[in-house]
């Protein structure tokens, strides 16, 4: 009697799921780079890396220590600025969105309390900017960073004044010392709280 045959489905290189892949790969073969990296012109995504000695992210420093760097703490994207204006940005000037993504992310761990800016290391890549959104989402899924999944507010920018009736985000309760968030008013979750949600996400997620 015939058994059925399997089916294999055909690979497709254009499936979007592939493309962004290919993507995220390429990222990841990228350099580890000081962060922030000396300027340059240019838009895409990016991930960031810790290494230092804050209790709560001990696996994640290991897993990046001796130069493995296999865990992000964050990643993200820089696209041009038609882009954020709600266009897709295409054959718009990327300028220096990816550097200044990163060098403000410099500058908020800088200013926090508990961390040391020279722990903190960075990987790039250029991407046409349709596949911008893509690629981090990709990375997002495939990492689970700590500041992605759990620890909101790392991206944030100052809200303005009159504005200061908005919320302190959880990064900036877990990592206090940006100014204009100690302005704000308290996270409705106390940093206790959110100590132990770290511990359990990061034992679930980075055995």
């Amino acid at each position: 009697m015939n058994q059925a045959l399997p089916v294999l489905a055909p690979f497709n290189p254009l499936d979007k799921r592939n493309l962004a892949e290919s993507i995220t790969d390429a990222m990841l073969a990228r350099p580890v780079s000081t962060l922030p990296p000396s300027p340059f012109i240019a838009a895409g995504i990016y991930a960031i890396y810790y290494t230092g000695s804050f209790s709560l992210y001990r696996k994640i420093s290991e897993r990046n220590a001796g130069g493995k760097f296999l865990q992000p703490i964050y990643v993200g994207k820089a696209v041009p600025a038609g882009a954020r204006k709600g266009g897709l940005g295409l054959d718009a000037q990327p300028g220096q969105a990816l550097h200044n993504r990163l060098s403000d992310h410099a500058k908020s761990i800088a200013e926090a309390s508990n961390l040391n800016a020279a722990d903190f290391f960075c990987r790039f890549l250029a991407v046409d900017d349709i596949w911008i959104p893509l690629a981090e989402s990709l990375l997002i899924e495939r990492f689970s960073p700590l500041w992605n999944r759990i620890l909101d507010g790392f991206g944030n920018h100052d809200p303005g004044k009159g504005r200061t009736n908005q919320k302190r985000s959880q990064w900036d309760t877990m990592h206090p010392g940006r100014d204009w968030a100690s302005k704000l008013k308290p996270n409705d979750i106390p940093r206790e709280t959110l100590e132990q949600q770290v511990k359990e996400f990061i034992a679930q997620q980075y055995h």
